[in-house]
């Protein structure tokens, strides 16, 4: 017999879905309609976007709108029906039934791989119409059929490796670690994130696109001289090559204490055709970036998640022992550890992982507020209102948001705001 508490739990949980579907089905309507209603260029573009380059943006966006919204239909549906018909209770015994050895950790991670397999699967049309019809439409696809295939079997057998191991790890952490395991369990966890941070850009990343040196030059000079000044701990300097996939463009570092390296896009690079960046709009770019560094705002962004780990395991730690939780999932023989947690974190914490996504994109745009700033006090202030323009135009990005859908969904501020504040701060400097 079902109980109160099963029913509160379940039907909790599918509210709480649901209230985040429709909140976010109705700021996407927002910003379509924005987008639907404007037709002109903005005055602050009118000199530097032709009224060609702004339709096709419009379009662009309308197109990933729709798109968008039915993704998320599609993804509330698919996880109301795991939930009301119990579908991970099924996965479960089906898992069981294949583990000739018996125990938990074996159990979990055939549960784990098939789950992730099936949802893969399930994902994978719309994966295929967004890259090969949408990005194909407005010129930004350049995967070919072959590329596409193999680019995913590489990442799915990569992620169901570390999947496993990292899962194994998990679930004797929780069943070893005694009344304070979350807090092992964090550790382990954190130990994971930093070795993972250490080495994915140099083993995992080349293994799906080519890096190479950027060629001994004038830009080379440049950004080497830029790095000295600032101290920078420059060790490699890379280009990558994006346009295999894509053909927008960017740039980042990444790298542990005093080995940093920079990657360009070789699409972020000027061509022929307009596209890409001038050095100068290069170097205001690598500025910005370089202000992330300044400020210490990796170094914030790896704490503020691993602070948010803890207060998640600290939550599974009270929860997870709960029957009416796992019963309301379908669980009456058996209260297994990791599906527990994948519960806890990906149902029951709906309202505070929302939360805590809207606090963390107030935080970023603040950081990129702050690494403009620090391109402005180098002088690139002027190069980084072009390159911003640059880089919105290559990429078709629709320069007109929604007050509240911007504010909800952008880590970076938009175009026409990032562009007035460094007006403003030039305006003062002057």
């Amino acid at each position: 017999m079902i109980t109160l508490n099963e029913v509160v739990v379940k039907y909790g949980i599918l509210v709480f879905l649901w209230s985040e579907y429709l909140w976010e089905l109705y700021l996407s309507i927002r910003q379509h309609k924005k987008g639907y209603a404007t037709t002109e260029v903005p005055p602050e573009l009118k000199n530097t976007m032709t009224k060609e380059t702004f339709s096709k943006a419009r379009l662009y966006m309308l197109a990933k709108s729709k798109f968008g919204m039915i993704r998320e239909t599609f993804s509330v549906i698919e996880s109301t029906v795991i939930i009301y018909f119990g579908i991970l209770p099924k996965i479960w015994d089906y898992s069981q039934s294949l583990n000739p050895y018996g125990g938990e950790v074996l159990t979990s991670c055939i549960w784990l791989f098939i789950l992730t397999t099936i949802l893969t699967i399930i994902d994978l049309p719309l994966t295929i119409y967004n890259t090969f019809v949408l990005e194909e439409n407005f010129g930004f696809n350049k995967q070919t059929t072959g590329f596409f295939i193999w680019d995913k079997i590489k990442a799915y057998i990569l992620s169901q490796v570390f999947t496993m191991m990292i899962s194994s790890v998990i679930v004797v952490t929780i069943q070893s670690g005694g009344a304070y395991f979350f807090v092992w369990l964090w550790i382990v966890v954190c130990s994971i994130c930093f070795i993972m941070y250490a080495i994915y850009p140099t083993f995992i990343a080349p293994l799906f696109d080519k890096y190479t040196p950027l060629p001994e030059g004038e830009l080379r000079t440049q950004i080497e001289n830029l790095a000295s000044q600032l101290k920078f701990p420059l060790t490699q300097l890379y280009v990558v090559e994006g346009s295999k996939r894509s053909s927008h463009s960017n740039a980042y570092f990444y790298g542990l204490f005093n080995s940093k390296r920079i990657v360009l896009f070789d699409t972020l690079l000027a061509k022929d055709d307009g596209t890409g960046c001038k050095n100068d709009e290069i170097l205001a770019v690598l500025s910005h970036e370089l202000g992330h560094w300044h400020y210490n705002h990796i170094v914030k962004n790896f704490l503020a998640l691993q602070i948010n780990l803890f207060l998640l395991f600290a939550g599974f730690s009270y929860l997870f022992k709960y029957p009416a939780i796992y019963k309301a999932l379908g669980f009456y023989k058996s209260q297994p550890v990791l599906v527990g947690l994948y519960i806890v974190v990906q149902y029951v914490m709906l309202p505070y992982n929302a939360c805590l996504s809207f606090l963390l994109t107030c935080l970023s745009r603040r950081f990129e507020f702050q690494a403009d700033s620090f391109a402005i006090k180098l002088g690139k202030g002027s190069y980084l209102i072009n390159a911003l323009v640059q880089l919105n135009k290559d990429n078709l990005g629709f320069p007109i948001y929604d007050y509240l859908y911007s504010s909800w969904h952008h880590s970076h501020p938009p175009l026409l705001e990032r562009i007035d504040v460094i007006k403003k701060a030039l305006y003062k400097k002057d």
